[in-house]
């Protein structure tokens, strides 16, 4: 029987410790490491919604860029809707009531009566003459006023051309007649059967006297 010595045992004894350790420990790293089935599943579920939230995201903010789109082409077709409308408004303004004289580059609106006020703007109509056909009478300043567009009717001559617009109704006159009348005489107002217009303004520095011009109708 062979006896051992207890110094061999204990060599044995830790070479067999050290070789089990070796392979346990071989066969632990060994074994590949796998996600949980809950950890998979929930890590799935976590890339779903992000997707969805981006998507959710991108669709609003398209949305919302499809809106300011929209809202500023309507607004951009209101303005110039009314951009035109007030044009429209202005152009149809100027051509209801004026006189045009292209000789002498007047164009004027008128408005009715011949009071300090009115002329201060406007060419001024008599009111006891008619507005269309017949002997249309007109006023206006030439000098010394905030407007004078009668100030330019000395330089008038016979055959020069009047134009003027009522309602949208034009007619064409040439000039025949260029006076210097009383104040008191007002004949050449005097409404007739023939369609004329009449233009008085005053005379400068002769305070008792105005000038007249008279035009006929041209024929059509």
């Amino acid at each position: 029987m062979i006896n051992f010595s207890t110094r061999y045992i204990n060599t044995i004894s830790f070479i067999i410790s050290v070789i089990i350790i070796f392979f346990l420990n071989n066969y632990i790293f060994s074994i590949p490491k796998i996600d949980s089935r809950e950890d998979l599943v929930s890590n799935q579920y976590q890339a779903k919604i992000e997707q969805e939230n981006t998507s959710i995201k991108n669709t609003t903010k398209e949305a919302k860029t499809d809106t300011a789109n929209q809202n500023k082409e309507n607004a951009q077709k209101t303005n110039n809707s009314n951009t035109q409308k007030t044009n429209s408004q202005k152009t149809e303004k100027k051509i209801q009531w004026q006189i045009e004289i292209p000789v002498i580059n007047l164009k004027a609106e008128i408005s009715e009566g011949t009071s300090k006020e009115v002329m201060d703007t406007f060419v001024g109509h008599f009111e006891e003459t008619p507005k269309d056909t017949g002997n249309v009478g007109l006023a206006a300043h030439n000098r010394g006023y905030k407007v004078n567009y009668f100030q330019d009717l000395k330089k008038l001559k016979e055959g020069d051309e009047i134009i003027y617009t009522y309602n949208g109704k034009q007619r064409k006159y040439e000039i025949k007649i260029l006076k210097i009348i009383k104040d008191t005489d007002w004949d050449l107002l005097e409404n007739t059967k023939e369609n004329k217009i009449t233009l008085i303004t005053c005379v400068e520095n002769e305070p008792e006297y105005r000038r007249c011009v008279q035009a006929v109708e041209k024929g059509k």
